[in-house]
């Protein structure tokens, strides 16, 4: 006889989430050190963070303000979800749904940030009406070096900004509707079949991702010398980080969850021990973007330099010549 078909599975394998009461219950000394730690991190986020409004919104010129609130919100946003997640299992769902669309808007404020680190619209056009835009980049093309130069004018401008500006609107339209469809039962993150609502969402979701990544990308290999004075790559390093660590890192771990790579261990089935794992690394990797960024964006906001018109720029800005 078959001793494996005697086992037995421990029902909360196979059961939702537990709940906040029974995490507390179940917690051992280790347990309680480790949630605390974590909780103090994300609060601790969350008190730079403010601090830092408090510094942005005396310190930074007006046209700033709003998007460096915004950009440098993304890690404190995260941690504090993701402790909130740590808590509450049961709704992992909708703290990763808030995460992500606070970040789908992030993606189009970064690209204002770029702009107005410039001094804005009409100051960027001026600086840049020399030069032309390399769209052969990551993440969509990166690979199709064939594709021509574009000119910077105001179209191309709002074109970009359209781009990414997509992603914050239909993020939040389709994290509505996945909620709506969520209470009717036919919205299921583990339900991989083809009648399942999230295997059609979240590919969709993840397509309007890229393209919205994409004008972060041209836009930032256009300036990156421009701005290089502005602390601009290691911002935007910080910015991808947030997104690798939130999206990506979260997404692979999920989805060991899911094929029962990640070993169940009760209360939590093996889902749910996945979105555990993944919600406490996020807790410690964004405390430590919320320092980084914090040192990053306090500082003083002169007005950028005239821009030298130097040849070495043109290895990423391809200057425009007048026809003879």
């Amino acid at each position: 006889m078959n001793n494996a078909s005697n086992r037995s599975i421990d029902p909360s394998c196979t059961d939702k989430p537990p709940l906040a009461i029974d995490i507390i219950l179940e917690l051992d000394v280790f347990g309680i050190v480790l949630y605390s730690v974590l909780t103090f991190m994300a609060t601790v986020s969350m008190l730079v963070y403010i601090e830092e409004c408090i510094y942005i919104y005396r310190k930074v010129p007006a046209n700033k303000k709003s998007v460096i609130i915004w950009v440098n919100g993304a890690a404190p946003v995260i941690s504090t979800m993701s402790c909130l997640g740590m808590w509450i299992p049961r709704a992992t769902m909708f703290t990763d749904m808030t995460s992500a669309c606070y970040f789908a808007v992030v993606v189009f404020k970064f690209l204002i940030l770029m702009v107005e680190e410039v001094g804005g619209d009409e100051a960027f056009l001026k600086r840049a009406g020399r030069h032309k835009l390399k769209i052969s980049t990551g993440p969509c093309c990166c690979c199709c070096l064939c594709l021509p130069y574009v000119a910077i004018t105001r179209r191309s401008l709002f074109l970009l900004k359209l781009g990414s500006f997509q992603f914050a609107l239909l993020k939040i339209v389709f994290t509505i509707l996945s909620i709506v469809l969520y209470t009717n039962g036919t919205f299921d993150l583990s339900d991989l079949n083809i009648t399942g609502a999230a295997i059609w969402i979240n590919p969709f979701v993840g397509v309007l991702t890229i393209i919205a990544l994409w004008p972060v990308a041209i836009m930032f290999m256009h300036l990156r010398i421009a701005l290089r004075s502005l602390k601009i790559i290691p911002k935007y390093a910080m910015y991808q980080l947030v997104l690798i660590l939130s999206q990506l890192q979260t997404a692979i771990i999920n989805i060991l969850a899911l094929n029962g790579t990640i070993a169940c261990a009760p209360p939590f089935s093996s889902a749910a021990r996945g979105y555990m794992m993944s919600q406490q690394l996020l807790i410690l990797e964004m405390f430590i973007i919320t320092l980084v960024t914090r040192l990053l964006y306090r500082r003083q906001y002169d007005p950028l330099p005239e821009e030298e018109y130097d040849d070495n720029e043109n290895t990423k800005m391809v200057a425009i010549h007048a026809s003879s």
